[in-house]
């Protein structure tokens, strides 16, 4: 059955975020109704927010959920109500990326996570005039007390662990990790720059410490963030404000690292990643650039070089696997991504937006009231 649910609520490009009560509709019977317990606020948000990926608005966003499972629709089997999950991002589960383990790539990725509906065109919010509410941001939609997800946006999570912390690990921790681990894989013994030390650059910093990188370079232009990346296990920090960066990596390691992980979304920090590379190095891409941005390579004497671009979403994870995983490291002390985050009640979800913007906080998750 509907119910009535706060949520926080974008109606126009640039705008805050209101919190107001909503109508939640009926799980449908591949959907799972959650109790959110806190999100996490990323990047992304911001860019929906500002409409450089148009999801319609009036929108509830929030695409790191983390909850108790309230309700299940008709088809689902994999979660039951009092599961603890995790929320991640959406795909169809029967195109051929989806069924071959690429579910990063699914062929209907864009209107399953940005399309703001349903695929039969409805939203799960309507506000009090009975207007539509774009819903499913990554399947989700998690900056609401409670929603209806996708199936395949959820991740069963121990009931021991803090839930409030876990949201991160369904899109920015996991994009970081997961783009180390799972699609550079660098070898042991092997040299790794991060540009970026946001939370997916620090996340990618953690991954290379798990995977035994042991030249382990990070660039940022706030000290702050460069100083928590050393007591996290940089090897070596970068201001690229005050140093070239590429010809400091190329003095730490001879030639050029072995990886390197654009994090930024900015086209020429992009260009210093690609430069940085040493013979058959490659670079990773995960900072979103605004859709038509285009970044210059030279493409004469790097024929001689053989690097690699690798373009990466959401880590090349699948959450189901890879989610738990991660979780399995942190119990162990080996991926302390607690470490990035701080909390913020949903009452002050601008100024989570604005200290992140700021560069004060790495990682903000917004906690919501107890039922």
């Amino acid at each position: 059955m509907s119910m009535k649910t706060m949520a926080a609520v974008v109606r126009e490009t640039g705008g805050s975020f209101a919190l107001e009560e909503l109508e939640l509709d009926e799980p449908r019977p591949n959907e799972v109704r959650v109790r959110l317990v806190a999100t996490g606020v990323c990047h992304t948000d911001a860019v929906v927010r500002d409409q450089i990926y148009p999801t319609p608005l009036p929108a509830v966003l929030g695409h790191e959920g983390a909850g108790v499972v309230e309700a299940v629709g008709s088809a689902v089997t994999t979660v039951a109500p009092g599961d603890r999950v995790v929320l991640s991002a959406s795909s169809c589960g029967t195109c051929r990326h989806c069924l071959t383990g690429f579910n990063t790539y699914c062929t209907h990725l864009y209107e399953r996570n940005f399309g703001g509906r349903r695929t039969d065109g409805s939203t799960a919010f309507t506000d009090a005039d009975g207007a539509a509410i774009s819903s499913h941001f990554f399947g989700q939609s998690s900056f609401a007390a409670y929603t209806n997800a996708d199936e395949r946006s959820v991740v069963r999570v121990p009931d021991d662990i803090p839930l409030e912390l876990m949201g991160p690990l369904g899109c920015g921790v996991q994009t970081g990790a997961g783009a180390v681990i799972n699609s550079l894989r660098p070898e042991a013994g092997s040299s790794f720059a991060v540009f970026g030390a946001g939370a997916v650059g620090l996340s990618a910093l953690l991954g290379t410490i798990v995977v035994g990188v042991t030249t382990r370079i990070v660039v940022d232009v706030n000290p702050d963030r460069l100083a928590l990346a050393t007591e996290l296990g940089a090897t070596h920090v970068i201001n690229g404000r005050e140093e070239d960066a590429v010809a400091r990596i190329k003095e730490i390691t001879g030639d050029g690292v072995d990886y390197a992980l654009e994090t930024t979304g900015v086209s020429p920090v992009l260009r210093q990643a690609v430069d940085a590379l040493g013979v058959r190095g490659t670079v990773g891409v995960v900072g979103a650039e605004p859709p038509g941005t285009e970044t210059a390579f030279e493409t004469g004497l790097s024929m001689t070089r053989g690097w690699s671009l690798k373009m990466i979403i959401e880590g090349d994870s699948v959450p189901q696997v890879f989610i738990p995983r991660l979780i399995e490291l942190w119990r162990q002390g080996r991926f302390p991504f607690d470490r990035l985050t701080r909390l913020y009640d949903i009452a002050d979800i601008d100024e989570a937006f604005a200290a992140s913007e700021r560069g004060e906080t790495i990682k903000p998750i917004v906690r919501f009231p107890a039922s």
